[in-house]
């Protein structure tokens, strides 16, 4: 381990974003320019990545995301913020393609570290299968990395994050809790082995989730990220329809709920629970849980709302490729809350 690198872990990944609520209120009033009908979506929609048709059978999807560290091995952090990255892809029913490295970087501080970091994204977009074709860097007084990425999705078959159907089954293909175990490792409270099971989740490409779900009838399918699970939720539910969650069926880092009994929590986590817990109703769940569905996850798995008649198969054929994928819940037709978690 580097010990420079503990000069830039001041808390980041996921929890560096800015809060859904601020976010959307400076994106409803940018101006919208004139209507492109190939750009099938855009940031009006509050999706994943952007898609552009550029034939029947082909369009390119385009995203990006950067945050500054975690952790303070800088090849882990590497690994992880480019599997953060690369999700937005396997999100929208894409396969990656190419990659651009977005660097920021004190001059002052070690360049082997800038390389480590760059290392473990590179490992990470070669293992998407992907091109790394290059990238930008800037000076700055903190450390940030991430990729810009480009993909492709038959236009047909691409997947958006708030059409699910009344009656889909909700799977979600990793764990919850990485931001709580992240925030507890920096205070020195988490366990070895805890961190060592939040570094395999946030290192684990939604690659081999998405190549699953693929043969299956997916009616829509976001990335749980900063926002936690609930916000990214209330985002596919887009006011249409509600949905039922169980919470004992929601896998969770267990450590993650002890963590959160100890009040190791984030302010990221309590910027989503302002943001949507209106729109949420909790029966007999614990305060541990409800942080956990708060919690923002840097590198969390899919969100998929899968046909019923094919959820359990599907379910099966995840946890058989060794993930941790559970049926977490029903969507049903809108009520008075959109989310209820008994």
């Amino acid at each position: 381990m580097h010990t420079e690198t503990k000069l830039f872990c001041k808390g980041g990944g996921c929890t560096a974003k800015l809060g859904a609520g601020i976010l959307s209120h400076v994106l409803e009033r940018l101006p919208k320019g004139t209507a492109d009908p190939d750009l099938l979506v855009g940031y009006d929609s509050h999706d994943d990545a952007a898609v552009y048709k550029l034939t029947d059978d082909i369009a390119f999807v385009q995203t990006l995301d950067f945050f500054p560290p975690m952790l303070e091995d800088p090849y882990i952090f590497g690994q992880v913020a480019a599997t953060n990255a690369l999700s937005d892809i396997y999100a929208m029913g894409g396969t990656v393609k190419t990659a651009l490295n977005i660097v920021c970087f004190p001059e002052t501080m070690d360049l082997n570290i800038l390389g480590e970091i760059m290392r473990g994204g590179a490992e990470k977009v070669h293992e998407a299968g992907g091109c790394l074709a290059g990238g930008h860097s800037i000076a700055d007084s903190d450390v940030k990395y991430g990729l810009s990425v480009t993909g492709v999705v038959n236009p047909k078959k691409m997947y958006k994050n708030n059409t699910p159907c009344v009656g889909d089954k909700l799977i979600l293909t990793k764990r919850l809790g990485v931001g709580l175990i992240c925030c507890a490792n920096r205070v020195g409270e988490a366990s070895v082995e805890a961190m060592a099971a939040a570094i395999k989740s946030m290192t684990t490409l939604n690659k081999y989730a998405a190549e699953i779900l693929q043969q299956y009838d997916v009616h829509a399918c976001t990335d749980v990220t900063g926002f936690g699970l609930l916000a990214h939720l209330h985002e596919m539910l887009d006011g249409k329809v509600s949905c039922n969650l169980e919470q004992k069926q929601i896998p969770v880092f267990p450590e993650a709920l002890a963590y959160a009994d100890e009040f190791l929590l984030t302010a990221a986590a309590q910027r989503n629970r302002n943001y949507v817990q209106d729109k949420v109703e909790f029966t007999n769940v614990p305060f541990a849980m409800e942080e956990v569905l708060y919690d923002p996850q840097t590198s969390g798995g899919l969100l998929v709302a899968v046909a019923p008649e094919c959820a359990e198969q599907a379910e099966a054929q995840l946890q058989a490729a060794g993930l941790p994928a559970q049926i977490i819940g029903t969507v049903v037709d809108k009520k008075e809350k959109e989310i209820y978690v008994r």
